[in-house]
């Protein structure tokens, strides 16, 4: 571990996690795991700019927290807590909205995306890299893993903690790095899109397995006949492959790909069959998770007290820099 290296990262509780998420976010987060401190949330707040609320938040939340344990989350080795359980997020975000110019909001193309999606403009989905920069900032983060598609907001938590050192002094608020793992920034979905829920190409990471075989059987492919060559480059399928496949097997897919003789069907079987052994032992955590009543609860209680020791230490400092205590 590199002690006062601190690493943190958020899931959003917005249903089934899928592979997308796996090996966008998930699996960099276990990777890391020892090699610093990590702070790893569940990001309910940021899930309400969506609508989910009630009933179906809480669940999703709970849903969440087993999947990341059962996919080699270690308590042990990280703090890992609710977004809303430490209300201190918010006093910072409030604090970071007041340098914060509105042209850097405007310009964020995460807000104009989900408004073309259907979700209803609001507020909080405005402000939502406001609370991302409070979420990385309340920490003292070091490092944050980040999908392509959330860079820019980082570059929003830069440029706040910039004007916040500028305006208080430096030293108010730790300027935090992005971390992309650029083979797996940009999972392909089934249908050759980035892997979403909004696009319906999603692979789950648990499920029946005759449901989710069926899934990759449905995968887009072009018409090539069977005993012709067929085109690797920009194949989904060898894509979501190399996903779950090692090498020499990914080498011969391609091979039999260019020699033709195989059908679409057999890469997809093959493919189906990584895919479902490839998760297999976070299957067999995951139902013993559940069989462990009260469990999640406990890890979820420990790391909120962990959490909110540290953001106390950093709302304080910030507290002071502006003039609040």
């Amino acid at each position: 571990m590199v002690w006062g290296m601190r690493i943190l990262t958020g899931l959003q509780p917005s249903g089934k996690l899928h592979v997308g998420n796996y090996f966008g976010a998930m699996k960099p987060a276990v990777e890391l795991q020892g090699q610093g401190e990590c702070f790893y949330f569940i990001a309910d707040y940021h899930a309400m700019t969506s609508g989910g609320a009630g009933d179906e938040l809480r669940e999703n939340v709970r849903e969440l927290a087993i999947d990341f344990l059962a996919c080699g989350l270690d308590p042990e080795k990280s703090v890992f807590f609710r977004q809303s359980a430490v209300p201190e997020v918010n006093e910072l975000a409030w604090i970071l909205s007041t340098v914060c110019p509105m042209p850097l909001l405007n310009k964020c193309h995460s807000y104009k995306d989900k408004v073309a999606q259907g979700i209803s403009p609001n507020h909080a989905l405005f402000a939502y890299p406001v609370l991302m920069a409070a979420d990385i900032l309340l920490y003292d983060s070091n490092k944050v893993p980040v999908g392509r598609d959330q860079k820019q907001h980082l570059e929003v938590t830069r440029s706040l903690a910039t004007k916040m050192n500028e305006s208080y002094g430096e030293g108010t608020l730790v300027m935090p790095e992005a971390i992309i793992k650029q083979e797996t920034e940009l999972v392909i979905g089934t249908d050759g899109r980035k892997m979403s829920k909004s696009y319906g190409n999603t692979l789950p990471i648990f499920g029946e397995e005759k449901k989710l075989k069926k899934l990759v059987m449905k995968i887009v492919t072009d018409s090539t006949p069977v005993e012709d060559p067929k085109p690797t480059e920009g194949s989904t399928v060898i894509a979501l492959f190399r996903l779950f496949a090692g090498e020499p097997e990914v080498a011969t897919m391609i091979a039999d790909h260019e020699s033709g003789g195989c059908g679409y069907g057999d890469f997809k079987k093959r493919l189906a069959g990584a895919y479902w052994d490839y998760f297999e032992p976070m299957r067999k955590r995951r139902e013993e998770i559940v069989a462990d009543t009260g469990y999640v609860d406990e890890v979820l209680r420990k790391g909120a007290e962990r959490a909110r020791e540290e953001s106390a230490k950093v709302l304080d400092r910030v507290k002071k820099a502006v003039g609040l205590v």
